[in-house]
């Protein structure tokens, strides 16, 4: 299921993820965020950096548990935890930011 964003078309797949993690952009990841009724902010983006850097790594997806205990070592236990990343993606922190970031849902996202 293709999106089109500033006139370029972007392949997904039957949930919404970004086919090829190369054609995203930040201009794809605002438009997914209107998808899922999300406002981007500076801590949003600061997630989403987080992911495609722990997946340019690890060329995997984290799932919540090790995307907590990732974030925590790097960027703080205040920002290391499922509440305030709920928060700021309350669709999942794994999956709807992975989405959002254009990465492949992660393994056991339901």
């Amino acid at each position: 299921m293709p999106i089109e964003v500033g006139g370029k078309v972007i392949e997904t797949d039957e949930n919404g993820f970004v086919l090829n993690v190369d054609e995203w952009t930040k201009e794809v990841a605002d438009f997914l965020a209107e998808q899922e009724g999300l406002e981007m902010t500076d801590a949003h983006w600061e997630v989403i950096n987080f992911l495609r850097e722990y997946y340019a790594e690890y060329k995997i997806a984290p799932m919540i548990r090790i995307l907590t205990k990732a974030i925590g070592k790097k960027l703080g236990p205040d920002k290391g935890n499922t509440k305030y990343l709920y928060e700021l993606y309350p669709g999942g922190p794994a999956k709807q930011a992975c989405k959002i970031a254009g990465l492949p849902k992660p393994t056991g996202c339901v």
